[in-house]
């Protein structure tokens, strides 16, 4: 059996050195699984030197091994440049669902008395993004308008998924959209909600309208794993919310999913949900704890047999090394980024 090859997608400042972090850990000197490296340059430059043809090329890279780590991009604000490689990602290797996993991290108080892990499993295409917008009028008499649309094939892949990840951690599926207001466009994700609840009879499900879900979300004791099904615009904002419930963005990774017409994951792409912090760039302080869950998570999908125990032991590591009293200084810690990271792999060696 060839060895797995992960496609790396290589960044933009501080997100190109955490990305190399995460690497070191997932060496197969420290895994002991012989992982392939394919790499593709998506630094702003190189985009803007190609034209994006290199974001194409890994993409189709990633649709061919299945697997991708991306670093964190500088996207330019200027219209006639070279864009948003995410969303050049997402549309080309047909992605559907992103999910974004808060966690508690040791000795790190959460909000709220968050405890168990929240996982929000968001739709990665349409709705309010790539929505068509328009102006009309004059003056006060001026309206803004919007067409936004979903897909029922999105729909299925959000809940469907939603429920299998809800199964193999003992969470519960909670949250969902404002259905009682727009039954027929949100109305659509809560009747593929339903539907997936029907086929995961073992699962808990506890829907909710999406405001009943953050004023829940601060209210409720926190001690039940939850997995949220959302609309692209809640999931986005739900994802922020939930990685600061913990009390820090820093331990929570976020996969990019496509999926096969037997709904089993074909292509998945993995990144830290922080930007490129060019202020830390450079200086060693940077925390590479969410880029190295974002490679532990994404191995778990490699086709090696290991890879799933690997991947947990991975996670547990870090979040040893935390509980060691070693971290970052934006955890309240002393150490600098290769110092954490040695840490961790002195760790996963051990596991």
């Amino acid at each position: 059996m060839a060895a797995p090859t992960l496609v790396v997608l290589d960044g933009d400042q501080t997100g190109q050195e955490l990305l190399l972090e995460a690497l070191r850990v997932i060496d197969p000197s420290v895994t002991g699984i012989a992982l392939q490296f394919e790499r593709y340059d998506l630094s702003l430059r190189n985009r803007r030197a190609t034209a994006n043809r290199v974001v194409l090329d890994a993409a189709d890279a990633m649709r061919r091994c299945g697997i991708g780590l991306k670093a964190a991009t500088i996207t330019p604000e200027a219209k006639d440049d070279v864009g948003s490689p995410n969303r050049i990602l997402r549309e080309a290797i047909g992605a559907s669902v992103i999910l974004r996993t808060g966690r508690k991290l040791p000795r790190v108080r959460p909000v709220a008395g968050i405890h168990a892990p929240i996982s929000v499993v968001r739709m990665a295409v349409g709705d309010a993004y790539g929505a068509k917008e328009w102006r009309s009028g004059a003056g006060l008499d001026e309206i803004a308008c919007r067409t936004e649309t979903i897909e029922r094939r999105i729909c299925r892949y959000v809940s469907e998924y939603a429920f299998v990840h809800a199964e193999r951690n003992d969470a519960t599926v909670f949250g969902g959209p404002k259905y009682t207001v727009s039954p027929v466009y949100e109305g659509m994700l809560k009747e593929e909600m339903d539907l997936a609840a029907a086929r995961h009879p073992g699962v808990a499900y506890d829907p909710q309208l999406i405001d009943a879900t953050y004023a829940l979300l601060l209210s409720a004791s926190g001690d039940r794993p939850l997995v949220i099904p959302s609309l692209n615009r809640d999931g986005d904002c739900l994802s922020d919310l939930v990685m600061q419930l913990f009390g820090s963005i820093a331990g929570a990774e976020s996969l990019v999913l496509a999926f096969d017409d037997a709904l089993k994951a074909s292509t998945v792409m993995a990144e830290a949900p922080h930007g490129t912090a060019p202020r830390l760039e450079g200086k060693n302080v940077a925390n590479p704890l969410a880029m190295i869950l974002a490679a532990a998570a994404v191995i778990s999908y490699a086709g090696d047999p290991r890879a799933p125990l690997t991947s947990r032991a991975i996670e547990a590591a870090a979040l040893a090394t935390l509980r060691d009293g070693i971290a970052t200084a934006d955890l309240g810690g002393h150490a600098g980024t290769t110092e954490f990271t040695d840490a961790i792999i002195e760790r996963v060696r051990a596991r």
